[in-house]
């Protein structure tokens, strides 16, 4: 073990809706429709009581308003989809390199499994690892001044048994000098092997472990 300091139709409808995200089979979808409705209108009233033009007025104003929101419409879904594809680039670009990530489940590789740890102040921190069954497998305390450190465990138990390689989750709680609670909040480094494009947001996968791209603190640069 180690610590380490770290500075700190209804088919070609369903495609239409799709593609611009308006959906053209409903009345309110379709512009066009609006129009021919006002037509037809106009063509068929009643000479004897034709259309009130107040009516008439309001019904064009309203035309004009949807025909404004079908295109805003149009535009916000050209919006998302920039989104999207800035999204997928942005995680595309971190596959291969080492990034840190909140959480408290690290894989145990080559006899080394590696946590880092917020601690605000110093403090005496008892750090627990458990297996993937739960079972806790190591226990230590330790005194450790404030900012970012990194606790390594070797995969080996308090009664020197090796433990096989595998995920291992670490919790951490620690007291000050007045033997105030101190709240540990721990971050996990791994290399990110692949991305799934397929999900949205996308997501990053470090060994075996999937997270958003919102989940990462910091790239880590490896050095030779």
């Amino acid at each position: 073990m180690a610590i380490t300091s770290i500075p700190a139709s209804a088919a070609s409808s369903s495609a239409a809706s799709s593609t611009t995200g308006v959906d053209k089979s409903t009345i309110a979808g379709n512009f066009q429709t609006f129009l021919t409705l006002l037509t037809t209108q106009l063509k068929n009233q009643n000479p004897l009581d034709p259309l009130d033009t107040n009516q008439f007025t309001q019904q064009l104003v309203q035309f004009a308003q949807v025909e404004q929101q079908l295109k805003q419409n149009d535009q916000l879904a050209t919006l998302v989809s920039i989104e999207k594809a800035a999204s997928a680039t942005t995680a595309l670009a971190y596959v291969g390199q080492t990034v840190a990530f909140d959480g408290q489940s690290a894989t145990l590789a080559n006899n080394k499994a590696s946590w880092t740890l917020q601690v605000p102040q110093a403090a005496n921190v008892t750090v627990t690892v458990k297996s993937a069954t739960g079972q806790t497998v190591y226990t230590g305390t330790y005194a450790m001044g404030a900012g970012t450190q990194t606790f390594v465990w070797d995969g080996v138990d308090n009664t020197g048994t090796k433990w096989p390689d595998g995920t291992y989750t670490l919790s951490a709680t620690a007291k000050d000098a007045n033997g105030q609670s101190v709240a540990i909040a721990s971050e996990v480094e791994g290399v990110v092997d692949s991305v799934d494009l397929t999900q949205n947001p996308p997501v990053l996968s470090v060994g075996g472990q999937t997270f958003t791209l919102d989940k990462i603190k910091r790239v880590v640069r490896t050095t030779a």
